[in-house]
């Protein structure tokens, strides 16, 4: 069975930086396209980076702007997601997914200009994002 635990959350200053985990188990690491996305109070949940499934290219959101970096630890089973510049706007709970399905949630992801839906199979419950001003 796939689980996905996020840890790493917490409250900052703006400006502040912030390194989310996410440990995954129940499949073969690496093989599978892996994601952060977030969902802020009273929006829609968002893709804010990705690594694709083959040849683990990563992409971010527009609104991320060379200020979040995604990467993963095969070793340890685990993608991060280093945040730094944090800004209010990125408050939110962050969540972490794993295998694009057509039978996933979808979610939207706009990066390069262009937005998509995708759909991810597994999900983490969740880590809890707050930027102060």
């Amino acid at each position: 069975q796939v689980q996905l635990v996020e840890s790493g959350g917490g409250s900052v200053q703006a400006g502040g930086s912030l390194r989310l985990a996410c440990s995954a188990s129940g499949y073969t690491f690496g093989t599978k396209s892996v994601g952060w996305f977030r969902q802020q109070p009273g929006k829609e949940r968002e893709g804010v980076a990705l690594i694709s499934d083959i040849s683990r290219r990563t992409t971010y959101a527009d609104f991320v702007k060379d200020r979040f970096t995604i990467s993963q630890d095969n070793a340890v089973n685990t993608v991060y997601l280093q945040m730094t510049s944090l800004k209010p706007e990125d408050t939110a709970m962050y969540y972490c997914a794993a295998f694009r399905s057509s039978s996933g949630s979808r979610v939207r992801y706009c990066s390069g200009g262009v937005c998509n839906n995708f759909s991810y199979l597994y999900w983490g419950q969740g880590t809890q994002v707050t930027v102060s001003s």
